[in-house]
């Protein structure tokens, strides 16, 4: 995958993640939370065994699923 589909898909991932969790933050905060969200959600994905083919909507709900779950962890950890 090429930097920009990852870019992509991290920021619609951070998003969601903060529309879900209702959270604070402009478009650098989402990005990081995408990305970082879609690192997560990639490795337990891995560490599951779930099969993710590679395209983009899998990419993007595994992306999302992890964000969500980082984010939520970040506040439960920091706050």
């Amino acid at each position: 995958m090429t930097l920009l589909f990852w870019i992509v898909i991290g920021l619609i991932a951070g998003a969601v993640a903060h529309r879900v969790l209702n959270s604070r933050g402009g478009f650098i905060g989402s990005l990081v939370v995408g990305l970082l969200g879609s690192l997560v959600g990639g490795k337990l994905a891995e560490i599951l065994r779930l099969n993710v083919t590679g395209g983009f909507l899998d990419q993007l709900v595994v992306a999302t699923l992890g964000a969500i779950l980082f984010l939520f962890l970040w506040r439960k950890l920091f706050r």
